[in-house]
């Protein structure tokens, strides 16, 4: 076998943990991928390297990097945060954008529309303006809607195809109409900043996936999800479940697909732990929510129209304290996961191709198969970062 690039190192995906495993990539695409005494072709003279090979990560909701934020209407910075991440091994996304003005969403969508087009992300999640007021977390709450399917007919004809998904609160007056409109053009319903009962959040997660899986549409995508499961709904008490029980009974049954930010600071690394354990990785994306100030120093950012200081890595809104966003990347979320005592696969399956399946895109994303793009992560012993591969050309870590 004459490829262009041979990799050697402990690979670590859904699929394959392999501790002398090689990577081969010819033409951008992976040709193999299993243990070195398989490879047909001629190695290296070399040991294997004492690090690991990962599929490239994929983040379900994040919302800027490096200085900038997706809620800008700015292709400029929003190429600069897509690439940034990019280079921080998170090679797919889908770019989320908080509550603003329907005219300022409809120039969001239509500007990430763009980077779509381009390859740099893999569509937008649109965060709002369906949202609970009671559970707004970092979203302005004067703007904040009902559902209105006249103004998501404006956000669809400004996204197109790109509009991949979008979080509202199922108790909103109008949502589960919402959601099957959605579901009916393949875009997923999230469940997120909600004060749904436990009836009405069970409710809407049945109905949203009966949706997707009767749509017959192209996209792939057959589970809803729920936008970063304990952050801004009510929690879980033993007499009033909630929505929490509603989203754990519905990913453990398959049926759903929970976010969980594990950064240590939205959610303990107990609770992270207990919900491997409840629902399993297959039931899990981990993501970041990140914002502007991810790679950057602490100090004073925006996100959307809120202004918000990071202070020791955490953000939160200057008006209210709410935690605003993340300031890690999935790599680090990753990371973390697993010091909290999660496997390595199974952080690394929940991290890729969990939300990759959830995207449509396990062809194309999230593991190391024969014939898949080639997106790989090099890293050592400690998990840190040593290169990215994206669709078999290495990514400037530069910035």
């Amino acid at each position: 076998m004459n490829s262009e690039l041979i990799l050697r190192g402990h690979i670590v995906s859904a699929t394959l943990d392999v501790p002398d495993g090689v990577v081969a990539v010819d033409g951008g695409v992976v040709t193999f991928a299993g243990p070195a005494s398989e490879f047909p072709g001629v190695l290296p003279d070399q040991a294997a390297a004492p690090g690991f090979l990962l599929p490239g990560l994929v983040d379900l909701h994040c919302h800027g990097a490096h200085g900038s934020d997706f809620s800008e209407g700015n292709p400029d910075g929003a190429r600069h945060a897509a690439r940034y991440l990019h280079s921080r091994g998170t090679t797919t996304l889908l770019a989320s954008i908080v509550t603003g003005q329907p005219g300022q969403l409809v120039r969001n969508l239509s500007a990430l529309r763009g980077l779509a087009g381009e390859g740099l992300i893999a569509g937008s999640h649109l965060e709002g303006p369906f949202l609970s007021t009671e559970q707004c977390g970092a979203h302005d709450t004067a703007l904040l809607l009902d559902p209105d399917p006249g103004l998501v007919s404006g956000f669809l004809g400004a996204a197109g195809e790109s509009m991949v998904s979008m979080t509202l609160a199922a108790e909103l007056s109008g949502a589960f109409e919402l959601v099957d409109l959605l579901a009916a053009r393949g875009i997923i319903p999230s469940l997120g900043h909600t004060a749904a009962d436990h009836p009405t959040a069970a409710a809407f997660l049945k109905r949203a996936a009966g949706g997707l899986a009767a749509g017959g549409h192209s996209t792939g995508r057959r589970r809803p999800t729920v936008t970063h499961l304990f952050n801004a709904m009510p929690p879980l008490h033993h007499r009033s479940p909630g929505p929490v029980a509603a989203c754990l009974s519905a990913a453990r049954a398959g049926e759903a697909v929970v976010e969980l930010i594990a950064d240590g600071v939205h959610v303990a690394p107990e609770t992270v732990q207990l919900v491997f354990d409840l629902v399993g990785a297959d039931n899990i994306a981990l993501v970041t929510d990140s914002m502007a100030a991810t790679g950057l120093d602490d100090g004073q950012y925006l996100l959307g129209s809120l202004s918000v200081t990071v202070d020791q890595g955490v953000a939160r809104v200057d008006a209210t304290g709410a935690i605003a966003g993340g300031t890690s990347t999935l790599l680090e979320v990753l990371r973390t996961t697993v010091a909290a005592g999660v496997s390595l696969r199974d952080a690394v399956t929940s991290a890729s191709a969990v939300p990759a399946s959830v995207l449509g895109l396990s062809a194309q994303a999230g593991d190391l198969r024969p014939g898949m793009p080639a997106d790989v992560l090099v890293l050592d012993q400690d998990l840190k970062l040593a290169r990215v591969l994206r669709k078999g050309a290495w990514v400037n870590s530069s910035g």
